[in-house]
């Protein structure tokens, strides 16, 4: 289960992507999660996906 809260949620994200899945689309289809949703969440506390450095910024 992934963080509700934005901020806790751009730290686990973060970290998953560092240490196990290369990329958002990997993390949120090990996790049962819309990618959508991630997207949209973390976009509440100004941080979108950067694919180059594959982490939310």
């Amino acid at each position: 289960m992934i963080p509700k809260d934005p901020i806790m949620l751009l730290s686990y994200v973060n970290t998953m992507l560092r240490d196990k899945y290369s990329s958002v689309k990997e993390l949120c289809r090990a996790c049962g999660v819309e990618e959508e949703e991630i997207h949209e969440k973390l976009k509440t506390v100004d941080y979108e996906y950067d694919e180059s450095s594959n982490q939310f910024i």
